[in-house]
Parts: C-alpha cells; structure tokens; sequence
C-alpha cells in the first residue's frame, strides 16, 4: 500500500516538472515573421540542428523580402545598391561565420554559414565576399528591383537625398546631396537615432535551441536605408546582432545598429544570463546600458536561457509593444508574444 502511494506521488511530481519546464526544441524571431519562424520549426520538429534552422528560417525571410527590411531589393544604399549582412552563430563552439556588404549574392545567412563551416575566418566583406560565395556555388545576381529603384529615386530626386547619414561636411547634408566633402571645422550637430519601426527596423534576428540542447543564433538583414555605400550594422557584429552559448543560452538584437552594436547587447544579455539573470531581466540590462547614454534609442532584444525561458525588451518604438514569434512543441501552431517597451 505504501509503495502504491508512493509511486502516485512521483507521478504527480513528475507531471508536475513535466507541465512547468520549457519546452524544447524551440525557435524565435523577432518582429512578426511568421513565414521564417514556422520553417525554422518544421526543421526543428524534424530532428534538424539548430544551425539548420537559422539558416533555413533566414532564408525565407531573405527569398520572401520580409518587410523589405530583408533580403533583395529592399533599402537601397545612396548609390541605389542593395547590400546584405548576415551572422549565424553556433553556440556548441563559439564559432562564428558572418558576411558584411555582401554583394550580388541573395541567401547572404547560406554564405555566413560557408563562412562559418568552410573557413577560419569569422567575417568576409564586400566584394571579396562575393567572390568568396561564388567559389561556394552561389551565383551572382542583381539586388535592385523595379521597387528599390523606385525608393531610392523618390529619395535623390524628390526628397534631396533626406535623410542621410553625413555629418560636419559641406554641402550641408541636411538640405544637399552629395558628393560631400569634409569640413576644416567641425560643427555641433548632434548625432539623431533613426526611426524604427515594421518597416525600418533592419533585421530579422532569431535563436534556437534543437533535440540536442545546441542553441544557435543568427540574422539576415539589407542593413539601413540611403546607408552610405560600405556601411556595415550590428547584424553581423558577433555579441551586437546576436551570440548564443550553450552553456547559457542566446539573444539577438534588432534596431539602430549604428547604435547597439557599441554596446554588445547580445553579448551582455547571455552575460547576465550567466550570472543567473532571467531573460527578461537580461534583455532590459541591456537595453538600459544602452539608453543610459542614448535615451532615443529604438531597439529590442530577445533573449533565451537554455532551459528554454526566453524574454524580450525594448526602447522607444513609437508607444508600440514589440512583437516577437515563438514556437515549441507545447503549441500547435506558433505563438506571437508582444511586450511594451521600457
């Protein structure tokens, strides 16, 4: 009879455990993408690594030019040239593969993870970076579209290259395009954060964890509007766009990169998370070292423990919650959290 009763209660504890842990395998992603967010799960679901699920949930994004932040034809630098930054991170080897200005090539988070798998390296640039791609297999295409063409002429021809991203050079950039040229004296001009919202916020960043307990992270992004040509965000910054361990957990940031990636937020999120932080705590340490020195930041981040508790925090979107996907096996279909800003 005592051993009957005995084993009730284990199972009731057991369930208990059971109903109250995280789940994993899990997979989440900043903004409303839900496309990439179901595909990063159906390769969880399936068995795949976490790897394989940034890779393949980023993708779509960058094929299906997700808010036009993302992917081809979208944020036309002031040349008109679509560029591309990418980052994918595994947390089981600290190892990194990352691209910045990446040219002509489309799948730019394919080319991070040849980059992280087919190198020593941790970051490839520009057009080297293409040639680099190329040698991988993929093939060079154009990233202007009818409608990249369209912003960008709405941009030099009617709105006099405004806003751009100069600063103390003449012409005054706040009334002249280019080309510009640099000032003997500085001026006072104070440096302004850009609006970030849906459609201007750069970046799809996302996290994972897979069967295994391996956490990955990584983001795909065509970097900033009428950004000056070679500009580089945070996306791809390794501790800025996003970092996973697996001895912690992950985060990715999204927002002004300019900005955030001076700060690691990232990096100091899975940080505090090491030093037992939740992740909700974890990604408002972050977001208040940055808005410490700039209280006009428009930014989130996400982070994720490797128990499979995530949180998120955000700054300055204009009064609105921020939206982030999830999705694990406790739900049939994915979840949309949103969360109102500090």
């Amino acid at each position: 009879m005592i051993t009957k009763y005995l084993f009730i209660v284990s199972l009731i504890f057991l369930n208990t455990i059971n109903i109250s842990m995280p789940s994993k395998p899990i997979v989440i992603t900043t903004w409303n993408f839900v496309n990439a967010t179901v595909a990063a799960w159906e390769i969880l679901k399936d068995g795949g690594t976490a790897l394989d699920a940034i890779e393949g949930g980023a993708s779509v994004c960058e094929e299906q030019q997700c808010d036009g932040t993302v992917g081809y034809g979208g944020s036309p630098d002031e040349d008109g040239e679509t560029t591309l930054d990418a980052l994918l991170m595994d947390g089981r080897t600290i190892n990194v593969g990352a691209v910045g200005a990446l040219r002509k090539i489309k799948n730019a988070i394919g080319v991070a993870r040849h980059v992280l798998e087919n190198t020593k390296h941790s970051i490839l640039v520009g057009s080297q970076a293409t040639q680099f791609a190329t040698q991988m297999g993929f093939h060079e295409e154009s990233l202007t579209t009818p409608e990249s063409k369209k912003i960008w002429s709405i941009w030099a021809n009617e709105n006099n290259c405004q806003p751009n991203f100069w600063m103390n050079v003449k012409p005054n950039p706040n009334s002249n395009c280019g080309p510009y040229h640099h000032k003997t004296k500085h001026s006072t001009s104070k440096f302004k954060t850009r609006l970030i919202d849906r459609f201007n916020h750069d970046t799809i960043g996302m996290v994972a964890i897979d069967k295994n307990g391996d956490i990955a992270a990584g983001t795909s992004t065509n970097g900033a509007k009428f950004k000056i040509p070679g500009r580089v965000g945070d996306s791809p910054i390794p501790g800025s766009g996003a970092y996973a361990d697996n001895e912690v957990g992950a985060a990715t940031a999204t927002g002004d990169g300019d900005v955030m990636l001076r700060f690691l937020p990232s990096f100091l999120a899975v940080e505090e998370m090491r030093r037992n932080s939740s992740p909700t705590d974890a990604a408002q340490t972050a977001i208040r070292r940055i808005t410490k020195h700039y209280p006009d930041l428009m930014g989130a981040v996400i982070a994720i423990n490797k128990d499979g508790d995530f949180g998120a925090a955000c700054h300055g979107l204009g009064g609105m919650p921020f939206p982030f996907v999830v999705y694990d096996n406790t739900h049939e279909v994915y979840k949309l959290h949103k969360v109102d800003c500090l």
